[in-house]
Formats: structure tokens, C-alpha cells, sequence
């Protein structure tokens, strides 16, 4: 039987951690169980940092409202976790059984691990280990595998595609070409939805490497039919044939984490270059972590109501050590170790390698589809 619970949101923040959060709560509410949060999302779990959920003012009239009620940690790997001495020394030490330890003398019966890639890899390792886990997928990136869709990705491209609007505007007035940084590591969902839904002319994506020269053919094409100005979507992590991404290190970062590269800055290079090809002036804008905040639409409060019902449901069920999933428009849920596909080493590496089972736009996709049916150019050809 299931009596006490914790949540914890972990990784960078998106609009709908909030509604997830009261989607188990209520639910836990319901059933008799308590509820409580670890703060700051893998860190609160190392420090053993926690607070109770039901009941508290905190808690209340969330669903609205942007961000983590109990906060959310970037970079916090419990079992390469960054460990700063008196002496100024820093080591990376593997906390994950104080974390297992933590858990138990709490009495939590389970852990809900609100996040992406990552955050899931962690759940799987701490299952192994023994914590009773159970995942939901959060990420404005959409790319966790096994769902069909992440809660905070509606809201990103809601954001997005008014940008959009409001770009054509300014572009059109100047006879310019606009282009618009999204965000979108390893899969290109926002830009090419965004790109969709705002009416963009060319959308560029980590999936499909670019060659701007087929870009500049379709803005001349514009200009030879009267329209002297372009919209251009690029995702962040979108990259030219036979050449590589825009990074740079963030201040901040430590390398010996292996978290030192952050992409960012393909939007300038490709203003620049479709500027010299084209002849029209173009200017780049970084959407940056407006995508993340705010308030979520009413899609993603549903949605993610939805998905911590259906964890808290999963948890009185016994079924942990899984993600939470929509498929094919239903509520269901698959073993964390499907989640991380070959990523399978304990606790030695998280997310975002190689090896990891994320979700990206296939060529047979109904979207990618889509956009190259109505003529948006995706720099291929």
C-alpha cells in the first residue's frame, strides 16, 4: 500500500511542472496519501531537503502558474555529483546510496521524477538500486522517447509561433530576413511546429544538416514573386553539412562534469550568411528561456494534469521503475529501461549521448511531412 509519496522536479524549467505537481497531489489527496516535495529536484534528494505538499498554502492555486513551486536543478547527477570542500578542493563523488538511504528513513514509497532524458536515466539507475520510481516526461524539447508528446513543449511552441508573428511584421516593413533561434538540442519539434504554425518560410533542424545555398534559392524565389522578406526558423542545435553546430561555454559550467558545451548561436551565423548570399538584410533573434516561462496554455494544464494523475494511479497500482507516456492519444506507461535505450550503465553517464534513446523527426513524420508540402524549405534541397 502506497502512504507517502515525494515529487521532484529536475532539470530546466518549463510552464506545466506546477500543474504535474497538483495533477499528483490531488490525486494523492483523494486517496489518503500524503504528499510532499524534495526542493530543488536531485539536490534536495542529496541533501534530503523536502517539504509537505498537501495542505500547504504553497500548494494552492498553482495550476496557472509558470516554473516549480519547489524548484528544480540543472546539472545535480547524484552519482557525479559535485562536491566543493572547505580546502576550495572539488571532487565528484556518487551520493546515489545516501540518496537510497534518504528515501527510505523518509518512508517515501515512491518518487515521481518530473523531467527529461537525464532525469529519467537517473530514475532508472536509483530503481535499480531501489527506490520505487516513477517518471514523466518533461522537456519543451519533445524529444523524451517513448511518448508522444512532453508536458511544457505546447506552451514553447505557443511562444514561438507569436514571435513569429510578430516578426513578419518588422520583416516585411523592411524588406528583411528575420530569423528566429529556437530552442532544440538533438530534435527540431519546436522549430519545425513553430515554423508551421507561424507561417515560416524556411526551418532548419538538428536532424536534417543544412546547406544555406538552397535556403538563399528559396528566399529569391520569394523575392521573384514580389515578396522581399523571409522568415527562417533554426533550432539551436541544428548544424551545415559537413560542418558542426554553434556552441559556446557558459559561465558557470565545469567541464569535469562533461557538461561544459552549450549550443547556442547558429541563428547569427546563419543571418549572416544568408545576408551575403541573398543581398537582403537580416537580422537574427535568440528566443532563449522566454520559451521556458509563464504561464502555460491551457493544452499543457490539461496535459500535464493528466500525466500526474495517471503517475499517482501508476504508483497505488505498484507499477514503478516506468515513464508515465501518451500514445497514440492514451494514457499509459512503459519500463524506464525502454526510456534510456542503450544507455544502460549504471550511473556512469545521464543523458544526451550517443547512446540515448531520444526522440527526433523522422523523414516519415506527418510534421516534417507537412512542412514540405506546404514549401517550407528545410535546407536540404
Amino acid at each position: 500500500m502506497v502512504k507517502k509519496v515525494a515529487i521532484l522536479a529536475n532539470g530546466g524549467d518549463v510552464s506545466g511542472f506546477n500543474a504535474v505537481i497538483r495533477g499528483i497531489m490531488r490525486t494523492a489527496q483523494e486517496n489518503k496519501i500524503e504528499c510532499y516535495g524534495y526542493l530543488d529536484g536531485y539536490r534536495g534528494l542529496v541533501k534530503n531537503e523536502y517539504i509537505r505538499l498537501d495542505g500547504n498554502p504553497i500548494a494552492s492555486g498553482i495550476i496557472a502558474k509558470g516554473g516549480s513551486i519547489i524548484g528544480s536543478s540543472t546539472n545535480a547527477i547524484v552519482f557525479h555529483y559535485k562536491v566543493e570542500h572547505e580546502d576550495g578542493t572539488v571532487t565528484y563523488e556518487d551520493l546515489s546510496d545516501q540518496c537510497v538511504q534518504n528515501v527510505k528513513d523518509a518512508g517515501f514509497d515512491c518518487v515521481f521524477t518530473l523531467g527529461g532524458d537525464s532525469t529519467q536515466k537517473s530514475a532508472r539507475d536509483l530503481f535499480l538500486k531501489g527506490i520505487n520510481t516513477i517518471g514523466v516526461p518533461k522537456t519543451i524539447d519533445n524529444d523524451v522517447a517513448c511518448t508522444d508528446i512532453t508536458f511544457g513543449y505546447n506552451t514553447a511552441v505557443s511562444v514561438a509561433t507569436e514571435a513569429i508573428d510578430r516578426l513578419h511584421t518588422t520583416a516585411e516593413t523592411h524588406n528583411r530576413i528575420m530569423v528566429l533561434e529556437v530552442m532544440g538540442r538533438y530534435a527540431g519539434w519546436i522549430a519545425l511546429e513553430s515554423a508551421i504554425s507561424g507561417g515560416a518560410d524556411i526551418a532548419l533542424i538538428p536532424e536534417i544538416p543544412y546547406d544555406l545555398k538552397y535556403a538563399a534559392e528559396a528566399i529569391k524565389r520569394r523575392q521573384a514573386r514580389g515578396k522581399n522578406f523571409s522568415i527562417v526558423v533554426v533550432s539551436e542545435g541544428a548544424a551545415p553539412k559537413n560542418g558542426e553546430g554553434a556552441t559556446h561555454l557558459e559561465e558557470g559550467l565545469d567541464a569535469a562534469a562533461g557538461i561544459s558545451v552549450k549550443f547556442g548561436g547558429i541563428g547569427a551565423k546563419v543571418a549572416k550568411e544568408l545576408e551575403n548570399l541573398t543581398g537582403l538584410e537580416s537580422r537574427c533573434t535568440v528566443l532563449g528561456y522566454m520559451q521556458r516561462g509563464g504561464t502555460p496554455t491551457a493544452y499543457d494544464r490539461v496535459l500535464s494534469t493528466k500525466y500526474g494523475a495517471k503517475a499517482m494511479e501508476l504508483a497505488m497500482e505498484g507499477k514503478f521503475g516506468v515513464l508515465t507516456v501518451l500514445q497514440n492519444g492514451k494514457l499509459s506507461s512503459v519500463p524506464l529501461e525502454e526510456v534510456v535505450g542503450d544507455n544502460k550503465e549504471l550511473g556512469a553517464v545521464q543523458g544526451g549521448t550517443d547512446t540515448s534513446n531520444v526522440r527526433l523527426v523522422t523523414e516519415d513524420d506527418d510534421l516534417l511531412k507537412t512542412a514540405r508540402n506546404i514549401g517550407i524549405c528545410l535546407g536540404d534541397k
